[in-house]
């Protein structure tokens, strides 16, 4: 099982509605609205790392008002 935190930098007014479909995409396990250098920092649980590639390209990156993602891999 691969754990990862996903950090989302989303457009001005945009972090609301985005928390939603962020929490909507399958291996997203948690989601919150953050201060800070970002805006959301999900929470991703999956088989493999690929899955994690997955749910970031094709789930996060690919909603509207997403500006900017970092992915961290938990090695713990």
């Amino acid at each position: 099982m691969v754990h990862a935190f996903i950090m989302v930098k989303t457009a001005a007014g945009k972090s609301e509605g985005l928390l939603e479909a962020i929490r909507e995409i399958e291996a997203v396990s948690a989601a919150h609205i953050v201060a800070g250098n970002y805006d959301i920092i999900a929470e991703v649980d999956a088989d493999e790392v690929y899955d994690v590639l997955q749910a970031v390209s094709s789930g996060v990156q690919g909603l509207e008002g997403v500006t900017d993602t970092k992915t961290y891999i938990a090695m713990d």
